[in-house]
């Protein structure tokens, strides 16, 4: 089965649909069994400096503010005031319109600055909007684009133009990486995220992502596990990296970890990085750094100690 050279739906098709089906049982079962591995002492602390670089400290409301956007980012930067051994967070995501103000509190601290783009959530607009969206985030300093695709065009079989706006996207990125939010929730079927995803990434993705944290399920460890197959199949054949983004009910330590295993189990070690797999929440922030300092000090923080996201 060769690699389709032209965006037709014809060789869209053909090459989507003679990808190796997905054994849900199996996928499932898979994955449930590697959610129960335990991670102990010093392993566990190092897993948790881990999942707590790989966050996209995030905030899609309509209600944002530039206060609550310079609030989050001084966390992103510096978790835990106290302990300056605690990493800085890998991004902040925000809405495109707030990124200039996401970009002057992170300043040169590493942490990345990403926004949604493309009519985020839906996506139902215009290309010309789609693009302009994007292109008012990188001139605003927006290091990624967190794009998502025509979930209607791709279920109704139009592959090339899913296919085609994610080109222009991506051109529309110029050194700013891209995130192709495949919105997982809606795909119906395993085949169908795997067939997405191998879309995303042979139109020029850098990364692809679960959900947009709008739509239920969301990052589900069986979704995930596809998704990382597809990433490492495509680097097999391929010879290009693709990151990973999960996103939408990760909220404890033991759900960022469960995550971490899958990486390693699936994927493998090389994707154990911020800069090829990310954890799309905020509110697991806590809870890291609440379990963090238990290893520390042996006891928990009282409930108002960290700042709410």
């Amino acid at each position: 089965m060769s690699i389709p050279t032209a965006s037709s739906n014809a060789s869209l098709r053909a090459f989507l649909h003679g990808l190796p089906g997905v054994d849900r049982v199996g996928a499932d079962a898979r994955a449930a069994g590697l959610g129960t591995r335990s991670i102990k002492t010093t392993a566990k602390r190092q897993a948790i400096d881990l999942a707590i670089s790989m966050v996209d400290l995030t905030t899609l409301e309509g209600a944002d503010t530039r206060g609550k956007v310079r609030a989050m980012c001084a966390k992103a930067v510096h978790p835990d005031p106290t302990d300056p051994t605690v990493p800085k967070v890998a991004a902040v995501c925000v809405y495109p319109d707030l990124v200039a103000e996401a970009r002057d509190v992170v300043g040169s601290s590493g942490v990345k600055v990403a926004s949604v783009a493309t009519a985020f959530p839906s996506g139902r607009s215009s290309l010309e909007v789609k693009v302009a969206d994007t292109a008012m985030a990188v001139a605003a300093g927006a290091d990624e684009i967190d794009m998502v695709i025509d979930r209607g065009a791709f279920l109704s079989g139009d592959y090339v133009k899913v296919f085609e706006e994610i080109q222009a996207i991506k051109a529309a990125c110029g050194e700013a990486h891209l995130k192709v939010i495949l919105e997982t929730g809606e795909l119906a079927t395993y085949d169908n995220v795997r067939r997405a995803s191998w879309l995303a990434m042979l139109a020029g993705g850098d990364f692809i992502k679960t959900s947009t944290g709008k739509v239920q399920p969301a990052a589900t460890l069986p979704v995930t596990l596809v998704m990382l197959e597809a990433v490492r199949d495509f680097r097999d054949r391929e010879g290009r990296m693709v990151g990973v983004k999960p996103a939408g009910g990760i909220r404890t330590t033991k759900d960022a970890i469960k995550m971490l295993v899958l990486v390693n189990e699936t994927a493998g070690p090389d994707w154990l990085d911020p800069d090829w797999f990310r954890l799309g929440a905020s509110s697991v922030l806590n809870d890291l750094l609440m379990q963090r300092q238990k290893l520390t000090t042996g006891r928990y923080a009282g409930p108002d100690y960290f700042t709410l996201d």
